[in-house]
This record gives structure tokens, sequence and C-alpha cells, in this order.
């Protein structure tokens, strides 16, 4: 079963991660993405809001499907709504698998349809 959250305070990426694979020793290899808020010309900040009924419900949906087609021994989506700085994480997705194709696959996979539904 994924671990998917939706957080409206910072995350530490590492740290989150680090659990992650101490609780999936068997795996081969672990996976990582983070995106984070960029330091561009004036940017101050940055606030992503969301429709509650739907986006829990469809980052869950999205971390099934990718359980489904990959072997994964973990799965965790974390994604931030709020007001973040310039460095600060917004997403996270990190998997957990035997091979390290289907963490690399699984965890693109998640972060294409994060950014794009």
């Amino acid at each position: 079963m994924a671990d998917v959250r939706l957080l409206d305070m910072p995350f530490l990426p590492g740290a989150e991660v680090d659990t992650m694979a101490a609780q999936c020793p068997q795996a081969g290899g672990v996976v990582a993405f983070t995106g984070q808020v960029r330091a561009t010309d004036g940017c101050e900040a940055l606030e992503l809001t969301h429709y509650e009924p739907l986006t829990l419900p469809g980052m869950r949906a999205l971390a099934a499907e990718a359980e489904s087609r990959w072997a994964l021994d973990s799965l965790l989506v974390v994604h931030r709504v709020g007001v973040m700085a310039p460095g600060e994480p917004i997403v996270l997705v990190a998997a957990a698998a035997r091979h390290r194709r289907d963490a690399f696959e699984a965890a693109d996979f998640v972060m294409d349809h994060l950014k794009s539904s």
C-alpha cells in the first residue's frame, strides 16, 4: 500500500526517503525525485491550491495504478499545498523495488502524471 500525503506544511525529503528505505531492506533500489520551488528573478513565493474532494483521491488512484504496473516494495508520494518559498520542496515521489528498473519507471510515471493531471 502506497503512502500518499498532501501537506500544508514543509517536509524533509531526505528524511522521508530514509524512513521509507529503512522499511524495505529487501529492495534492491530506491529511486526518489524531489521537485522544488525555482528561485527565478523576482519570485518571492509560490502558492498552490487544490480542490479537496478530488486531489487526495486522485493521488491515491495514481499510486494504485503505479503499484499495479510495477513490482514495488514501497511507493511514497508527498505533495505540498499552500505558500512555499524558493528552494522549498513541493513534491516527493519515491519508489522502492527489488529491481531498479521497476523503481525508476514507477517514479517517472507517477511524477509525469502528477504534473499533468
